[in-house]
Formats: C-alpha cells, structure tokens, sequence
C-alpha cells in the first residue's frame, strides 16, 4: 500500500493523480497522529496542520472553484488539546476554537474543505460544542463557504442523533455543511470503556450488521437534508455503495462516495463508470510511527472475517451471502452486557461522568451531605466488644451459607443504589475525586457480590475418596470474632472488602477503620445492619490505631487479623500475635510497596505516558499499588521522560470536589509535612524533573506531582506515599533489572512497558510480585479479576477478590464414617 510521507509533496501527489484515470477524482489529507499528550505535541501538531493545509492549497488546480470539487484535510481535534475532556470543556472551548478557527479561515479563503474527524464516544459532545461554535462563526464571517465538514460514525447508537444536530445547526446558521458518514474505528476500544464504566449499555452497535442498517439509515437522513448538508459516504462495501446510489437517486441528492488510498480500487473502478458518482480518496499523512499503527487498524478491520473486503476475495463465498441486505441479517451470539460481565455475579453499576445527567445526582448529594461526629469506642471497652460479638457469632455460624450470602447481596443493592450518597461522603471525609470516589462505591459492591458468590462454591462440603464401606466429608468452619483493621486510603472498599469476607464464612468482626474516616466506615455499618447483619455481629471501633487498634490485636481469644495498612505496623501486629498464649492467630496483611515499571526501548511512547502519569499521579499517589520507580531503558528514557514531564505539567491540582481535579488533596496534615520533607530532601539529592515552585500549598494539603532522576535503583529505599516518582536508566539485560527491584524486599506491583511478548513473559517470570501489569497501568485492580496483594514486605496473602481468599477465614474439618459399624456394608453388598 502507497502512502504519503510526514508531508504532503507536491510532486508526488501530483504523481498519484496521473496514475488515477477517473476524472471525477478528489482527494483528503487524513492527519494521523495520538492525541497529544502535552502542549508540545499539541503545537507541533497544529503547525503540521496548518503547512499541510497549505499545501493542499498549493496544489489544488484553480479551475476548481466549490470544496466539494477541490481537495481537503481531516484533522483531529485531540491532537491540538492535550487536555481534550468533557471535564476541560470551558477551557477547550476557549482555546481550542480559536486555533480551528485560523484553519477555517485558511481553507475557506481557498475553496478548499476541513473535516473534523471523529473522535471517541466520550468525547462526542464536547466535538460538538466546538462544532458549533466554528459554524456559528462561519455563519457570521464566511457564509458562502460550503467545506466545513464533520464525521460521524455509524456504529454509534446515537449518530442518528448526531445529524439531526448537524442539520439543526446548518439552517439555524443559514449555511451548508459537510458530512462524512464512517462505520467507525474504535469499537473495540469502546466495547472495553463501557465493560470498565459497568454501565447499562453499549454506546456502539455490538454486531455488523446492526452497524450497517445504522449505516443506511443514517445515509438516508442526510441525503434528505440535501439542502443544508453535503453527504460522503466513506464504505469499500460495493452493498453499500449501491444503495447510497439508490437513496440519492431517490432524495435526487448530489454526494460524494469515499475510500482509502490504496483500497477498494477495483470496485471503485466499475462505481465510477457511471459519469454520476464522484470519489474522494482519503490518503493517511503522518510520521512512520503513526502510519504504522494506521495500517495495522486497517489491516485488522480488512481482514476480519466480517469484513467484506475481507469476504471479496474469498472465491468461496457466493454473491448472495456477499451482497445479503443486513436487514435481513440474524445476530448469531451477542456481546454480555457490562452489567452481565461476570455472570452469575452481576457486575457494579457504574456512571460516565461525562454525561451530565448521570453526574448532576452526585453533585446534589455532595450539596446535601454533612458529616457528624463518631463516637470513640473506649479501649477499656475492649473485652465487653469481644463478649458481644462473640455471642453473636455463636448464632451468625449457624445460619446457612445461603442465608448470609443473601444478606451481604442485599447490602449490595443498598449500596449501589446509595452511590450518590456514598461518591458524596467518600469526596468530603478521604478528599476523593469524583471518578476515584465512583470506582470505589463500585469496588465495595464488588466485593460483596463476588464474595457472596464465592462463599456458595467455597463453603460447599467436599467428598473425599476413601474405601469401601466408609464416607469422608471435608468442611470449612469459621473462626470466631476477627479483628478488621483498614487504611483511610479506600475507607469503603478495603473496609467493606475486609467485613464481607468474614461475615459470610460465619464469623463476627470488630472493625477499627481509620481515624480520618470514621462517617463513611459507619454509613456502610449501618447499610450492613439494614440488610440482615446482626448489630453484634458487626461492631464499630472507631479510633487512634495505637490505643483502639492495640486493644483490639491484645484480645486473647479473636480468631484472627486482617490489616491493610503500613509494612511497619504490620511487623508489630504480628510480633503482638505471636506473643500471644494460646491458640496461633492468623494474620491477613496488605501492604505497600516499592512498585516499579519497566519500561523498553520498544514501547511505545504514548501508551507509557498515559500509564505512568495515570499510576503514579492520580489520586494524589495514595495507592498501595501507585507507581513509584520508573526503569526507562536508556535508549528511549530521553524521550519518554520528556513526555511524561510535559503530560504531567498539564495535571490539575486543585480542589478534589472539582470534575476537572486531576490531583486533589492528600489526606492529611501529617502526610502534608511527611512529604514535604521528604521532597526537599531528595531535592537535595537528585535532579527534579518535575516540580512546580507552586507545587506545595499547604493551606490546600497540595502536593503537586514530582519526579526525580536518580542513578540506582537501590537508591529507592522507602514508600513515599503521595504523587512522587522517582526514575531510573537502565540498560544491559532486563534480567539484572528485576533482579535489583526483587532485592529491594517488596513485592505488590510491576509494570512492564514491552512490545516483545517473550520479553514480557520473562520479567513476569523473574518477578517476586503479586500482580503484574503489561502495557497499561499499574492502579485500579478489579475484584475477581485482578485479584490484589502482595509477597515479601507487602504482605502475607491471600490475594483479595480473589478465589483463595475466604478460606483463610476458616478452619478446616474432615469427619470420617465408618457405614459398615449399622451391620454391614450395605451398599456393597447391594451391587
């Protein structure tokens, strides 16, 4: 396949006409490229534009007077806005249109036409919010131009909607517009975002063929809109195309047929005898590296077996299967909807915060929530929590697994109905996000549901082989009353997570949550007892972790401790324990870590940018499995850490509460002042390569992001627990690499950044960590599927949300009978 080179020549487009024998030709520049990343990508980007534009404009023979007759560029608008979001829209607005605006003007004051090009589904709006904006302006400045185009793609369920928008637009601007009607790119990539999201449904038609009668329809609209809109149809689809004619013929509408350069030829070939059909051939101009990825999505779009370029050259398939109206089409088996991902446990309902009606409820219940005081529980109260909860336990073991799996699903439903609620209070009391606050309702859900269903399966007894005339059954049996202590950093996940799996094997638990977040731990206690949890059964401690905690650890009877929360605190826990007379306590602990990302001299640059800034930044870095040593292989570490220096000065840090807050608040004030020091110590130390001179405020409990270069990786001794990363070169053998991160004693999460698998399977291979992440980030473990915890001082296991764990809230019981002690072994005998 020919393509044009990082710029549009002259010559050589000139060569490419010559070899074209149509004379009904046009021709489209689509700018490739990611979006950007930082203000650098995006200026650079806009200056390739405007010389393309340029010379498309030199090029363009003067005979041609209308942009539906002359050349054009597609451009894409989150290559020219980094920060390109729904939660960014008034700053996008306020900076981006002008920029379109000085290539709209460039094109119209030539004749030629500019497509906005279609972007992802999150992002749909907010295109059309500059859309507008640009046709208002057009409107004003430059009505008699008719090349001010925008795609729209058909496998989106709300394209229909999209151009009666477009047509409102135009003739409430009293001009005309162009429309390029695509199938769309990203609909594997959207099908995942909604499966993340847990939300209803699909913004994407889920089969083919559902695709294509969308892709009619939508055909249909826009040739009835004739008088305001000028329809492309961009399809390699000789169906397709045959009926576009058919639709036009009918509207008598004039339109322009599309297809990519080096694709399609010979069907385009016999569509252009017909002295009616124009075409326009889109042709990719980029840097290798974003051809590459151009042709590889064609490529993979081309060759599946839906595909009908695909089907085209398949001698085997008949022209009736190959021209068969989708109409007329069955669906043979159909994608689970997010909420049925994980049947039989339903999935989390999620919300896109994008969507402005599903984030107002939050908003609401921000602006309704206060926060009272918690009672102290008093240490001295200890041995009386203890006798209670233990009373209860004698009852709660009693009741059947069914039974409490039942309770705990209902308080899943409570929960996930109260997730304004919940968002709310996470966002006031621990300084959440809004997204972070959303994913964490979700999680605590998940938790309860996933355990809920494992304890069915996993509390089932099991038959033992054994000889004739004798029967073995092991059983799982709870503890007793266990002590759950969680961090202030997941104050309902960890919390929720911790409590459900002791409650559904049948124990009682005393809960200490942090001391900086007690309303949420007794909003969810509280949801817990409205659901069928016996008060008793699950009590309150709330309180400093050196006096409630140490209390709680000192009961000489509790059946065992689970502890999310510093490695220190964790090492004392457990000497406590194990000075203990009596029974051996078991200890359930997660911890923190010294999570690395290694990253080669394949990968690529993009992918790694959105990893690291997403893993080691984002809420505020106060993850267990937040990044914090980056090993950049030398040869590319130039590049990739300019760009995550410049993605990372684009961050927001500001008020959590606010959508747009990209970094908020860290908990508290102690946390401030420990990593204010922290940061000017390793000021003076190693060389910053990003900070802010603002970068610390302490009236906000601001801490911006910061990131060192420092020589070792062994110079990497502790867990800073904020948005601070630290980055290392490496090179040599990645072996050595895993080595170095293995003797730094840790082992909760690593990144690898590879586009060699072998290379991947290695390093996973090598690594003493409990969950590694290939080519994405390193945050956002998912219950049941991602199970999380770590080895070495970051943990004991097991893995939470994970298959293994309930039964550490058990003890094990095998009763052996002997069937031949009635007489006689009867069913022996009676074979």
């Amino acid at each position: 396949q020919f393509v044009l080179g990082e710029t549009i020549d002259k010559a050589q487009l000139a060569a490419v006409r010559a070899s074209q024998s149509q004379p009904q030709l046009r021709f489209s520049f689509d700018m490739l490229g990611e979006g950007a990343r930082t203000q650098a990508d995006a200026s650079a980007n806009f200056v390739a534009y405007e010389q393309a534009l340029q010379r498309v404009i030199q090029s363009t023979a003067s005979s041609r007077s209308l942009p539906v007759a002359n050349d054009g560029i597609s451009i894409k608008l989150s290559a020219l806005c980094p920060r390109y979001e729904a939660a960014h829209a008034q700053s996008v607005l306020e900076t981006l249109t002008p920029q379109v605006w000085r290539l709209c003007q460039m094109a119209a004051a030539h004749g030629i036409n500019l497509t906005i090009d279609a972007e992802e589904v999150d992002r749909l709006e907010l295109s059309l919010r500059v859309f507008d904006a640009l046709a208002a302006r057009i409107a004003t400045e430059c009505p008699s131009w008719q090349g001010f185009g925008l795609a729209i793609q058909a496998y989106q369920t709300r394209a229909l909607d999209v151009i009666a928008h477009i047509v409102a637009t135009a003739q409430r601007c009293g001009i005309k517009l162009m429309c390029r009607l695509v199938k769309g790119a990203y609909w594997d990539a959207e099908i995942k975002r909604a499966q993340v999201l847990g939300v209803s449904n699909y913004p994407v038609y889920t089969h083919k063929h559902h695709t294509d009668v969308s892709y009619l329809a939508c055909a249909q609209t826009m040739l009835a809109a004739h008088d305001v809109i000028y329809s492309q149809f961009a399809t390699h689809n000789a169906g397709t195309m045959a009926a576009v004619m058919q639709l036009a013929n009918q509207a008598g509408a004039a339109f322009e047929l599309q297809r990519l350069h080096g694709m399609g030829e010979g069907v385009y070939r016999e569509a252009l005898k017909n002295p009616l059909v124009v075409c326009r051939v889109y042709a990719p101009v980029g840097s290798h590296t974003s051809l590459l990825a151009y042709l590889v999505r064609r490529l993979l779009e081309n060759g599946a077996n839906s595909s009908f370029v695909n089907l085209l050259s398949d001698s085997d398939v008949p022209m009736s299967n190959l021209l068969a109206s989708p109409l007329l089409l069955n669906s043979e088996s159909a994608l689970p909807l997010p909420l049925t991902l994980f049947l039989p446990r339903k999935n989390s309902q999620g919300l896109d915060l994008t969507d402005a009606k599903q984030f107002s409820p939050l908003l609401a219940a921000y602006d309704a929530c206060t926060l009272g005081p918690v009672p102290l529980f008093d240490p001295s109260d200890a041995n009386a929590a203890f006798k209670l909860a233990h009373t209860a336990y004698l009852t709660w073991r009693t009741r059947s697994v069914h039974d409490r799996a039942a309770t705990l699903l209902r308080a899943a439903d409570a929960l996930e109905q109260a997730m304004p609620h919940f968002c709310a209070l996470l966002v006031k009391e621990a300084y959440k996000t809004w997204p972070d606050a959303v994913s964490e309702v979700r999680e605590a859900v998940d938790f309860l549901r996933y355990y809920a269903d494992q304890a069915l399966s996993t509390l089932e007894p099991v038959t033992m082989p054994g000889p004739t005339g004798e029967t073995n059954i092991l059983t799982l049996k709870p503890r007793g009353v266990w002590v759950c202590i969680s961090p202030w950093n997941f104050p309902l996940a960890i919390f929720t997570g911790q409590i459900a799996a002791a409650l559904v094997t049948g124990n009682s638990v005393l809960a200490k949550p942090a001391p900086q977040t007690p309303f949420v731990a007794k909003a969810l206690i509280d949801l817990l007892i409205r659901a069928g949890i016996p008060p008793d059964a699950v009590q309150l401690c709330h309180g400093e972790g050196t006096k409630v905690g140490a209390a709680l650890v000192e009961l000489p009877a509790i059946a065992g401790v689970v502890f999310t929360g510093s490695t220190a605190v964790t090492k004392h826990i457990n000497r406590v324990l194990a000075a203990k007379e009596g029974a051996i306590t078991p200890l359930i602990a997660e911890t923190g870590g010294i999570n690395a990302m290694v990253v080669d001299s394949t990968a690529l640059p993009e992918q790694v940018a959105d990893a690291v800034i997403q893993s080691a930044f984002l809420s505020a870095g106060q993850r267990c499995s937040a990044l914090r040593l980056l090993c950049v292989h030398e040869a590319v570490a130039d590049h990739m850490i300019e760009m995550i220096v410049g993605a990372a000065q684009l961050l927001q840090c500001a008020e959590h509460s606010d959508l747009a807050t990209d970094v908020g608040r860290v908990i508290d004030d102690a946390a401030f002042e420990r990593m204010s020091r922290y940061i000017a110590l390793r000021r003076a130390t190693s060389a910053e390569l990003i900070g802010h001179t603002v970068g610390i405020n302490q009236q906000l409990k601001l801490i911006a992001p910061h990131a060192f270069e420092v020589s070792r990786i062994q110079d990497v001794t502790q867990e800073v627990f904020g948005p601070v990363l630290h980055i290392v070169r490496w090179n040599g053998e990645v072996d050595a690499v895993i080595e170095q991160i293995n003797d730094l004693g840790y082992g909760l999460t690593l990144g690898v950044q590879t586009r060699i698998d072998s290379r991947a399977q290695r390093m996973t291979q090598l690594a003493a960590v409990g969950n590694v992440y290939i080519n994405r980030n390193t945050t956002g473990a998912v219950v049941g599927v991602q199970p999380f915890g770590g080895q070495g001082q970051s943990g004991t296991g097991p893995k939470a949300g994970g298959p293994h764990y309930l039964q550490r809230f058990c003890t094990e019981q095998t009763v052996t009978v002997n069937t031949t002690a009635a007489g006689g072994n009867v069913a022996l005998m009676s074979q």
